[in-house]
């Protein structure tokens, strides 16, 4: 398992500030903005004190780290962060991302917790669904948000008035698991026993037929079947007894229900092994820096009371990407040349030497950049050689 390498505890990414407006946390975005390779991204979201801290905690590979709290109140505000090392795939980082608990009546603001779920779905490549009792029609209704996604988020900047843009959602959305926590029921199904899996798509059946009833339960199914192509559940037995669960970050191995354990387990390899890179629009795979950029371009579109846009949200990423590229490129280059060049010399040598640091400032910038087609920023560091030159 993950051993925090990269973080010692989670840091906040996104929180209300002063006026209640979400905002990227600087120093969380300054985290990002030194990991360089893929991430994989695994988010939680579902109802508060339904135990999805714990889960999180799991995939980190620790005991503790994401808050889990033992009373009536929400711990988590925001959303939190933890980038460990990837256990199984090597040259990525995993960024576990623990939203704020859904629902909690002293809130009062249903309107922030359909941006939490809607962030979470944006930024992540597997998004997890955690919630107790069983999948009923009354799990699916607490599932709303799903619901209001075509309301709060579009995948192209223009759509044509006979489609919505949910055609597209399927393409960039993250897989979906569906957590259920402390799950009693046998999986039997007509005299059968059935998997997790089949016990998720059979809730998620639709009605046949046409009445303001039958599409209020359709819709979140249809919802949940249209806008998620991977789809994943896992049933969880209570963990521990009441009086134990109130301290579940001290509890041994021992002190908890082996079948939990095992299927803790089995959840956690599941994410390792299955959860993909994070990607945006055109599968374009993202590091950690371009993860940072993409949850400042969302959330500033949240404030400014826009509609969050995949297809705009790319074109903002790669402007300050590729600008910054440049940037890191041209320092490159200027530290190469002052480290190599001894004058006086012979312009044939401070030509040779010219042409070896921009090709490695050039490598530099194809590292960094993102989705510069036309190489419109590429053209631009090369003026930008052109007049250091120069003077």
């Amino acid at each position: 398992m993950a051993c925090g390498g990269f973080m010692s505890a989670p840091v906040c990414l996104i929180e209300n500030d002063e006026n209640g407006k979400l905002h990227v946390n600087k120093k969380a975005k300054d985290i990002l903005d030194g990991i360089h390779e893929p991430v994989v991204v695994v988010s939680v979201v579902g109802l508060y004190r339904t135990g999805k801290s714990y889960l999180m905690n799991r995939l980190a590979g620790q005991q503790s780290g994401f808050a889990l709290g033992s009373t009536i109140e929400s711990k988590t505000k925001g959303i939190w962060m933890w980038c460990v090392p990837h256990p199984k795939k090597k040259g990525h980082t995993l960024v576990l991302l623990d939203t704020e608990g859904l629902g909690d009546v002293e809130k009062g603001d249903e309107k922030h917790d359909t941006w939490i779920f809607c962030l979470a779905v944006l930024l992540s490549s597997t998004l997890v669904y955690n919630s107790l009792g069983v999948i009923d029609n009354m799990a699916l209704e607490k599932l709303h948000y799903v619901t209001e996604l075509t309301e709060n988020i579009r995948v192209k900047a223009e759509v044509s008035q006979d489609e919505d843009g949910s055609t597209d959602f399927m393409s960039v959305f993250p897989s979906f698991v569906w957590a259920v926590r402390d799950f009693t029921l046998q999986l039997i199904k007509e005299d059968k026993p059935i998997t997790s899996d089949e016990y998720l798509e059979s809730a998620l059946e639709l009605k046949p037929g046409y009445s303001r009833q039958i599409d209020r339960y359709n819709l979140p199914r249809r919802c949940l079947r249209n806008f998620f192509a991977v789809r994943k559940c896992f049933v969880f037995p209570r963990p521990a007894s009441t009086q134990n669960m109130r301290r579940m970050e001290e509890l041994t191995k021992k002190e908890l229900d082996s079948e939990f354990l095992e299927q803790a387990n089995t959840f956690c390899c599941y994410i390792y092994n299955n959860a993909e890179p994070k990607t945006v629009n055109g599968g374009r795979t993202i590091t950690g820096t371009a993860l940072g950029n993409l949850a400042d371009v969302y959330v500033e579109a949240i404030r400014s009371g826009k509609v969050p846009c995949l297809e705009n949200a790319v074109v903002s990423l790669a402007k300050i990407q590729n600008v910054c590229a440049v940037e890191q490129a041209m320092k490159f280059y200027m530290n190469e040349m002052l480290s190599i060049a001894q004058l006086p010399m012979h312009l044939e040598e401070l030509s040779d030497i010219h042409k070896i640091a921009e090709k490695k400032a050039i490598e530099v910038f194809i590292t960094t950049s993102f989705n510069d087609i036309d190489q419109i920023y590429q053209k631009e560091l090369m003026v930008q050689y052109l007049l250091t030159n120069k003077t």
